[in-house]
């Protein structure tokens, strides 16, 4: 089978959608398919291009994968405006790229409008194409403050012409599928689910006190890690309050952010504390380690994020077998997640009290905190594997180019390798 990724986000970015689509080219390419990828420059979540990648076209050969490189503008500062004009301009230099003759093409969303401006090729070739739905749009740009209403409209509109017009919609959580199907006039015969895997490998436990010494971390201290993009929709300012409180409460928890995003200007300008403390993103092996050294992990969000998003952080933090605070609304996606795998604790979001007060409950109860994160390793095991979600997305698409051409490729009977 010969199937062509095209979406802004691959690797080498190390957090959000770039890990899944990589993952996902590079497990099928071992499994003995002919893979391409046409993606963007890598620039997020620094939200500018990484040093190194000159020029309007890279060619690169990754795991097996042909991955053909276009270049784009990134704003410094992300609106909806800018952003847009970014996808804009990489959908139509990935539409004009080549795609090698592909069985099935797959339109990683977001981002949404280079995804909308692919389709349009894939269809006058007569090409399957799927389109692989990492986050509702839509619903990002009406609940996450970034867009009025006109927009909301606008990119509804588009969002949903994309996914009915697609030859088969793969979506990562069951009450995305809800979603599309009742909201989006979607067919659901042609949806299916494929949870989002664990990417990192397991910490040898036995490097935790040396990570935290290396780090700076006291043995009588709680860390509370929130690690990935620091964007409007982690609302991360609530966070900055927390650790305000617990310096006066003379709280012995300590709150560390670790990534890159277009708000960490910001919360660094709001005033540094004893009780906070941010880290630049870590190469990997340092990034797992890091998680693991940890006490408490945290999902924060902005009020109202209801149904736009699974945070991809929590394929990572089931990993370590530490508990998780969600602060979040309870109706949310992150929410029921939380409910259902047992895996931590959810309190309302931009609530920095209760958000210290959760904190200081899980230091003060060794015994919870460690049932609560070996339900969200027990979780990963049973739910999460890279072999299990890397399958079912080659199943997927193989199901889609069968239905109009034969393979043009057969893939080799070699199993799938978990991907990092």
């Amino acid at each position: 089978m010969k199937v062509t990724f095209i979406g802004l986000n691959y690797a080498p970015e190390t957090t959000g959608i770039a890990v899944y689509t990589a993952g996902a080219a590079e497990g099928l390419a071992a499994a003995g398919h002919d893979v391409r990828a046409v993606v963007g420059y890598p620039h997020y979540p620094a939200w500018r291009i990484s040093p190194g990648y000159t020029g309007l076209t890279r060619r690169e050969r990754i795991a097996g994968v042909r991955v053909t490189r276009t270049r784009h503008p990134v704003p410094a500062r992300p609106a909806l405006v800018n952003r847009t004009v970014m996808e804009v301009v990489f959908g139509l230099r990935a539409a004009a790229a080549r795609w090698g003759r592909p069985d099935v093409v797959v339109l990683v969303t977001p981002a949404l409008f280079s995804s909308a401006i692919a389709s349009v090729r894939a269809r006058l070739g007569r090409t399957p194409s799927v389109a692989w739905v990492q986050d509702i749009y839509s619903l990002g740009v009406a609940q996450s403050g970034t867009g009025g209403g006109f927009a909301g409209r606008v990119a509804r509109a588009i969002e949903g012409r994309l996914l009915r017009s697609a030859s088969g919609v793969i979506v990562i959580h069951d009450r995305f599928k809800r979603y599309v199907v009742a909201e989006l006039g979607v067919d659901p015969d042609r949806v299916t689910v494929v949870r989002n895997w664990t990417h990192v490998e397991a910490v040898d436990p036995g490097v935790r006190e040396q990570t935290r010494a290396r780090l700076g971390w006291r043995p009588d201290e709680t860390i509370v890690l929130h690690a990935g993009n620091m964007g409007a929709k982690q609302a991360l300012e609530s966070v900055v309050e927390a650790s305000r409180l617990a310096e006066g409460r003379g709280s012995r928890v300590r709150f560390v952010l670790l990534g890159d995003g277009n708000q960490r200007a910001g919360l660094q300008a709001m005033g540094a504390n004893d009780r906070l403390e941010f880290l630049a993103p870590l190469p990997n092996g340092e990034f797992e380690q890091a998680l693991a050294a940890a006490d408490v992990l945290l999902v924060n969000e902005r009020a109202g994020l209801t149904e736009m998003s699974v945070p991809s952080k929590l394929t990572s933090y089931f990993s370590t077998g530490l508990p998780v605070i969600a602060a979040t609304d309870a109706t949310s996606i992150t929410g029921e997640e939380i409910e259902t795998t047992g895996a931590g604790l959810r309190v309302d979001a931009e609530d920095p009290a209760a958000l210290l007060d959760a904190a200081e409950r899980l230091a003060a109860d060794p015994a919870l905190a460690q049932r609560l994160g070996a339900a969200g390793r027990a979780f990963m095991d049973r739910e999460l594997s890279a072999q299990t979600g890397i399958a079912a997305v080659g199943a997927a698409l193989a199901a889609q180019a069968a239905r109009t051409r034969p393979y043009s490729t057969v893939p080799a009977p070699a199993p799938l390798q978990s991907q990092k």
